[in-house]
């Protein structure tokens, strides 16, 4: 327990340091945000409305304040309003962030499924025409940008051959199937380059097993092949394979706003570009806070999952 407490102490540290982070970027961008938001084909705006527009924000306190102000909003989860229409950014956020995470999890649970047996049949057969296979079409995923297999996923399978949907959203409760349908590209576009990463460490992390000296003195005892392979390497396998998938779900979730643009999935691409256009800096800082937030609570499950399968790290 105390080891667990640790790291969710650590996961709030670093949450702080983000949110400060964030704080004094924005503070540091060049121009009088007032000013800029109120500017308007080039014209100069009113001096009146600057001054008002800035008390509205809070701009005219000073940094400190501002500082304590925001901590305590983010503290209540009050991430202000936004800008362009006045809307709570954080009910925005809750709005679309469930969208964001189904993709999210639709392409993980899509790359262990592909990846996992992949790599560790590859690995048991060493050198055969399947590991040479897909250690080819790993290196090809990870060569190709995801923006670029997901128009080429809409050129062939939506507009050629017309099996399935170039993109939108339908609710799951509205018409499931029609959900998952329009699910299934941007999954399988989210998931390419994690299945890539997936394969190769769960290939070299069994190889690695296969050649352990406990593994030797399994077989010689006579165990089956299969019970040694599930007893004696996998599980082992497991670990470092863990610790990449916790890594690369940061890269999983910048690559959702290419993937959710590409395929029109109203997740929370729509609102953070929409926000970067029309310098609504609530919005934006709202936005890069969650994420944020998303990948220190993956790390943190990664990190609770690896002491589940190799117990001495929750002693260490």
């Amino acid at each position: 327990m105390l080891w667990i407490a640790k790291r969710i102490g650590v996961s709030l540290l670093l949450m702080w340091v983000v949110a400060t982070v964030v704080f004094m970027a924005l503070h540091m961008v060049p121009g009088d945000p007032a000013e800029l938001l109120l500017s308007t084909g080039g014209a100069m705006p009113d001096a009146y409305a600057i001054a008002e527009l800035r008390e509205k924000l809070g701009l005219n306190r000073p940094i400190w304040e501002q500082y304590l102000a925001f901590l305590e909003g983010l503290s209540r989860g009050d991430l202000g309003n936004s800008l362009v229409d006045d809307y709570p950014v954080a009910e925005e956020i809750l709005l679309r962030l469930p969208r964001t995470l189904e993709l999210i999890l639709a392409g993980t649970l899509l790359s262990i499924l592909i990846a996992l047996p992949a790599g560790t049949y590859a690995a048991v057969r060493a050198g055969g025409a399947f590991d040479r296979a897909a250690s080819w079409v790993a290196a090809l995923l990870q060569a190709v940008p995801v923006f670029v297999l997901g128009t080429l996923l809409i050129l062939l399978l939506a507009q050629t051959l017309r099996w399935m949907p170039a993109g939108g959203y339908v609710p799951l409760a509205q018409d499931p199937a029609r959900h998952l349908l329009l699910l299934s590209l941007p999954a399988i576009a989210i998931a390419k380059g994690l299945t890539a990463t997936v394969f190769r460490m769960t290939r070299a992390s069994v190889l690695d097993a296969l050649s352990r000296d406990h593994v030797r003195t399994a077989r010689a005892k006579g165990l089956t092949p299969r019970r040694v392979l599930t007893r004696h390497v996998v599980r082992n396998a497991l670990i470092p394979v863990t610790t990449v998938l916790g890594l690369q779900m940061g890269t999983l979730l910048g690559g959702t706003v290419l993937v959710e643009y590409v395929f029109n999935w109203p997740g929370l691409s729509t609102p953070l570009l929409r926000a970067v256009e029309g310098r609504d800096y609530p919005m934006v800082v709202g936005i890069v806070l969650t994420v944020s937030a998303l990948f220190l609570l993956i790390n943190l499950a990664m990190d609770l999952l690896y002491a589940a399968l190799d117990p001495r790290i929750s002693r260490s």
